[in-house]
């Protein structure tokens, strides 16, 4: 635990920085390269473009090591707001040693370099930091102050010892004194000993659930030992017969122990402790020598009949066989010890290699969450609440849950907005705008000074077009807690829906400011400069956001539309197929990518990008005109009519559409059913669209209305 937190150096580096070690990342089709330089340490990200040429390179400085490297390391960077970022990639002490994803990463549409290191984070994996003022209020972003101390220390088991060191420096202090002010966990209740051990080591899961609430009026470092640990938070699992009943992750030790026979028939004396010395950690052979010896204190007499029958070996590798190491489930690059004391080994390659699983879309878990730690909790108003939250705070249960934090909301009528803030969160995230703009009112309502309550409700308004208001909430927000960048970016987003490009450039400048790796914000910015005739800035501001998320969609398919209108078909055509590639259901890019193949003369590339478009966006009427326009091009007239019937059940009093239909059904020869349609396009608005309606009439021998 000393090991847990610290500062790279020659002296606790056990990787090898010295090759320039580079990792390539299939997936993101990325390269990773650890770099020691000046004496500083470094992970950089690059990629090659079609050409073979180093773009999007990303590099930050390795501020700090976090794991002591027993089974992993990865690597965090301290940005100038005060925030920690966990870097993409990290060493596994596997196999002698090897560079690999963190755990989430293995994917095409990885965080890159903006994972923020939580105070979740830090409460299991260092001592306790400092935080700003104000952040130890629920919701806060994570900031640190001042030096990060180095390392879990003795006060998370013992707690605060600056009366303990004060007494024990002092002349005549009696020993009973000094003893009496620090916590001896010895001296606690079983209960209460193993929740020193469990605060950290009894995470249920690390997907999605949740797998704990830190309740509202405990700050995130406020748990002290000694202190029932459901008075700080309440720990959840997933529901019986959900078929996760025998996961292995790599933080939930304590939550295997608790499923043991051992552990259970034991009336409360196997403890985290019985096998575990924090002060003195055994290695190697004598670790195993000690482990046994433990479990011989108790099952000594049954081993020996065992032997005696013939019924086991002599050997006495108990935890070899009864707590085996096993691949997690979580974390695929490590193995650890199955606290879950089982009768017989599982069968199988407990440590063959798997694949990292991401319980992501049909993969989440949807169902219901229940309470875990404390078992049971008396029924008040906060803690029906509470196991209300559980149920939405992650969207595990929205259908059973919404209703049931709505119902306690209303019986109860909490003073805290955070319940409301809950509700609000999880109406929105089910579809249901309207209840949530309602909720989030009433949570800043509640209080007035709650700045992530504002800034949701601005977003909410945002969304749901009440640009007014939304901006209002937004800059209430920005003065409340002005060093968040995503309420400027907001803001920025609201400033631009009401025509107010200036004012949204500068919010969304003071987002970036606070936070330049925001890919989000450089997007919009390119959007608004774009929008202002500044083509060579917002050129810029595009490439940055890719270069900070190479995975980023929608900044390729905005490089890709302004490099084709300035001309730079080849690099708007790569751009395209990278932003296609990303998102191939993003039907605007396709209808934008036929557009400059169809002016390249590449009329059945275009033509297969429509048709693509179309099947992810059936109601495209502009795609539907288009390949009408290309078919009709290509003399097809008779496979362009039904998409210009179908621009038409769209959009009825389409004159392009009514323009595109007369022309087809008159070169397929049903100049009866053209000229009606020719007549309405010939009364069109459009200038262009009434020329040529008239012509064709005219080339038909008809006359206008």
């Amino acid at each position: 635990m000393g090991r847990s937190f610290y500062r790279p150096s020659p002296e606790t580096a056990v990787e090898d920085f010295t090759n320039r070690n580079t990792y390539y990342h299939q997936p993101s089709n990325s390269y990773f390269t650890m770099i020691q330089r000046g004496g500083q340490y470094f992970q950089r990200r690059y990629q090659l473009d079609a050409a073979g040429r180093t773009v999007n390179v990303m590099e930050k400085a390795v501020d700090y090591i976090m794991g002591s490297g027993n089974h992993a390391r990865a690597y965090l960077s301290r940005t100038a707001a005060g925030t920690l970022l966990e870097l993409p990639l990290a060493w596994y002490a596997e196999k002698g040693g090897y560079w690999a994803m963190n755990p989430g990463y293995d994917r095409p549409d990885h965080d890159g370099f903006r994972r923020p290191i939580t105070y979740d984070c830090m409460f299991c994996h260092n001592a306790y930091p400092a935080i700003p003022p104000g952040h130890e209020q629920p919701f806060s972003q994570p900031v640190y102050s001042g030096a990060l101390p180095e390392g879990i220390d003795c006060q998370r088991c013992h707690g605060p010892g600056g009366r303990h060191a004060q007494l024990a420096a002092s002349p005549g202090a009696r020993p009973e004194d000094v003893r009496n002010a620090i916590v001896n966990p010895a001296r606690l209740s079983p209960e209460r000993q193993m929740e020193v051990c469990m605060a950290c080591h009894l995470e249920t899961t690390s997907y999605p659930l949740p797998n704990a609430i830190l309740r509202y009026d405990r700050g995130p470092f406020s748990y002290r030992p000694g202190e029932p640990m459901g008075a700080f938070l309440l720990s959840f699992d997933h529901a019986p017969g959900a078929g996760r009943e025998d996961k292995f992750e790599i933080v939930n030790a304590a939550y295997r122990l608790r499923r043991s026979a051992c552990f259970l028939k034991s009336g409360g004396k196997l403890l985290c402790t019985t096998c575990h010395n924090p002060h003195d950690v055994p290695r190697g052979d004598a670790a195993r020598r000690h482990y046994n010896a433990v479990c011989r204190q108790c099952h000594a007499a049954a081993f020996d009949k065992l032997v005696a029958a013939g019924n086991h070996t002599r050997a006495v590798g108990c935890i070899d066989c009864h707590m085996p190491k096993r691949r997690t489930e979580d974390v695929v690059h490590a193995a650890a010890t199955d606290h879950y004391i089982q009768r017989r080994k599982p069968s199988g390659d407990l440590l063959a290699e798997r694949p990292e699983r991401h319980e992501t879309g049909a993969g989440a878990y949807r169902g219901p969450v229940v309470l875990y730690y404390p078992a049971t909790l008396p029924s008040t108003p906060d803690n029906d609440l509470y196991l209300a939250v559980a149920q939405v705070k992650q969207g595990s249960n929205l259908a059973g849950g919404i209703p049931q934090l709505a119902a306690a909301i209303a019986k109860y009528a909490p003073r805290r907005a955070e319940f409301y803030l809950e509700l609000a969160e999880a109406l929105e995230n089910d579809g249901q705008l309207s209840r949530a703009i309602t909720m989030y009112r009433e949570a800043v309502r509640r209080n007035p000074d709650f700045a992530a309550a504002r800034q949701r409700l601005g977003t909410a308004l945002r969304r749901s077009h009440q640009y007014a208001e939304s901006a209002q909430a937004l800059q209430r927000a920005a003065a409340l807690a002005p060093e968040v960048a995503l309420t400027w970016h907001e803001l920025g987003l609201t400033d631009r829906a009401l025509g107010r490009n200036t004012d949204a450039a500068d919010a969304i400048g003071k987002a970036i400011a606070l936070d330049p790796d925001l890919p989000e914000a450089h997007n919009n910015l390119g959007i608004i400069r774009l929008a202002g005739g500044d083509r060579a800035g917002a050129e810029a501001a595009f490439r940055e956001a890719i270069r900070i998320r190479p995975d980023y969609a929608d900044a390729h398919g905005n490089l890709a539309n302004l490099l084709s209108a300035a001309g730079n078909a080849a690099e708007a055509r790569e751009q395209f197929e990278i932003a296609l590639r990303l998102n191939p259901g993003d039907a605007p890019a396709r209808y934008n990518y036929a557009m400059l193949l169809g002016h390249a003369g590449q009329y059945d590339e275009a033509r297969h990008e429509l048709e693509d478009a179309l099947r992810a966006d059936p109601a495209f009427v502009d795609a539907h005109l288009l390949l009408g326009n290309l078919l009709m091009a290509r003399g097809l007239a008779r496979d362009a009519i039904p998409h210009y019937q179908e621009a038409l059940r769209i959009q009825p009093e389409s004159s392009r559409a009514h323009l595109g239909l007369g022309a087809a059904l008159a070169s397929s020869g049903n100049v009866g059913g053209a000229v009606p349609h020719l007549q309405k396009a010939a009364a069109a608005a459009d200038p262009a669209t009434r020329a040529q309606a008239a012509e064709l009439l005219r080339q038909l021998g008809k006359n206008r209305p």
